[in-house]
């Protein structure tokens, strides 16, 4: 019983040292700017893929009809839309130039199935990760154009994709209610 008493008297402040350790580290991590800004395009993810996969695919060809909705987009097509977008802004944070599908916006032709346009979807924000990740103090600011009329700095970049998609998250949750579907975020947990 001593023993246990003294092997806990030593591990416990040393336990405390770790953990103070390790919390001040991970505090300092999420203060980085790139750290600061994946969140929002995790948090982005966590909304528009599972409403993407909520839609049947028989039901990814769905545009609204009545009122002013001519020329609506499919549910496919908006998302096809913004992944496109968030390629976009990927390859302008990186520096890089954009696909003929990325300046368009519309996606690949290629891309059609329910299964293929969820792959597009979750390869977008791949990108996105990827590029946040290489944002920082010095750079958060700089103009990049990678062969654009504009040059943005990379927080724009950021704060675009995101907005954008939280544009056509709002669109897309439209169209499965439309269609009797309750949107993820609003079911009961």
């Amino acid at each position: 019983m001593k023993r246990t008493i003294l092997i806990l008297a030593c591990l416990v402040p040393l336990i405390c040292i770790v953990a103070a350790s390790a919390q001040k580290n991970n505090a300092a991590d999420q203060r980085s700017v790139s750290k600061a800004l994946d969140f929002f395009i995790a948090d982005l993810e966590t909304h528009l893929v599972p409403v993407a996969e909520a839609m049947p695919e028989e039901k990814y060809s769905f545009a609204p009809v009545n009122g002013e909705f001519k020329g609506a987009r499919t549910f496919a097509e908006q998302i096809k839309h913004l992944a496109a977008n968030n390629y976009d802004m990927a390859a302008a944070i990186l520096g890089e130039k954009p696909t003929p599908e990325m300046e368009n916006e519309a996606g690949p032709d290629s891309v059609r199935t329910k299964a293929e346009v969820i792959d597009y979807l979750k390869g977008s924000f791949t990108a996105l990760h990827k590029a946040v990740a290489t944002i920082d103090d010095k750079n958060l600011l700089e103009p990049v154009s990678a062969g654009r009329i504009r040059q943005w700095t990379r927080l724009r970049l950021t704060i675009d994709a995101v907005a954008h998609s939280y544009d056509h998250y709002g669109q897309l949750v439209e169209y499965l209610r439309m269609n009797g579907i309750v949107p993820p975020a609003s079911r009961p947990k």
